[in-house]
């Protein structure tokens, strides 16, 4: 008998595991996300799963990528030391071997809009329920609905604050203090090997990025999505509004351990 689950995730779409692979509802972004995985397919990145078909359902066929993804709060092993650093390292040996392929991809039919200078292409949600974790090191990337063409610093702006995790101390979904957020941002960020120059408005563009999450979701949820409708009635955006503040507030702690 094939093995057959309905996999727990962000809540958006029902994605259903048969034996080695899953099912999930595709959207009008879709081809260029297929395009992006036959991409790093031939690239021979081995951190996204394969696209195996678009069935006549409207649904496509992927990898199952074994080993565990974290909710909120983190678990222990997406909250260790380990998970940050190779949560960055794969970041990283990602969005390299997209940095060719941004080149020359479209700059329409993405799901979100895209954000200028084009570096390499974005994941859009690079967190950990995104990521499949075995035991404490991040080795896998998973939903790439939210990809699109963009500079590397939008997507590890957020990838951090989803990882340090960079929350306001009244965000339960968070941990740590201030100094220890920002010890771990400083590990994240070295671990990706981030640019000094991309380290300068680092603050800044995190604010952003979560302004233009909240932005998202509100436009969404005016279109009818019932999903990001939840979202809003559960406080989300508050959340993240919280944290952009609670992030301008504390600028000098994040910016100082960001020095090197």
């Amino acid at each position: 008998m094939i093995d057959h689950e309905v996999l727990t995730g962000g809540g958006v779409n029902e994605v259903v595991r048969i034996g080695a692979t899953v099912r999930r509802p595709t959207g009008p972004w879709s081809p260029r996300v297929h395009d992006l995985l036959r991409h790093l397919a031939a690239e021979g990145f081995r951190g996204a799963p394969r696209l195996h078909a678009v069935t006549d359902g409207g649904h496509e066929i992927l990898d199952f990528l074994p080993g565990e993804v974290s909710g909120y709060p983190a678990t222990p092993a997406a909250a260790s030391a380990e998970a940050l650093t190779t949560a960055a390292r794969l970041l990283r040996a990602y969005h390299d071997a997209t940095v060719e392929y941004a080149r020359g991809a479209p700059r329409d039919g993405w799901q979100t809009a895209v954000t200028e200078p084009v570096e390499v292409i974005c994941h859009g949600d690079y967190a950990p329920h995104n990521c499949v974790l075995d035991g404490n090191r991040v080795a896998g990337i998973i939903d790439f609905d939210h990809a699109q063409p963009g500079p590397r610093l939008w997507d590890v702006a957020y990838a951090a604050y989803r990882w340090v995790p960079m929350t306001a101390p009244g965000n339960a979904d968070g941990f740590g203090t201030t100094a220890e957020q920002a010890a771990r941002l400083r590990s994240f960020c070295d671990q990706y090997g981030l640019d000094d120059d991309k380290r300068v408005g680092f603050i800044d563009t995190v604010v952003a990025r979560l302004h233009t999450m909240v932005d998202f979701m509100r436009t969404q949820a005016a279109a009818g999505n019932k999903a990001y409708a939840g979202h809003l009635a559960d406080g989300h955006h508050i959340q993240y509004l919280n944290d952009a503040e609670y992030l301008l507030q504390q600028r000098s702690v994040f910016e100082l351990h960001l020095q090197r």
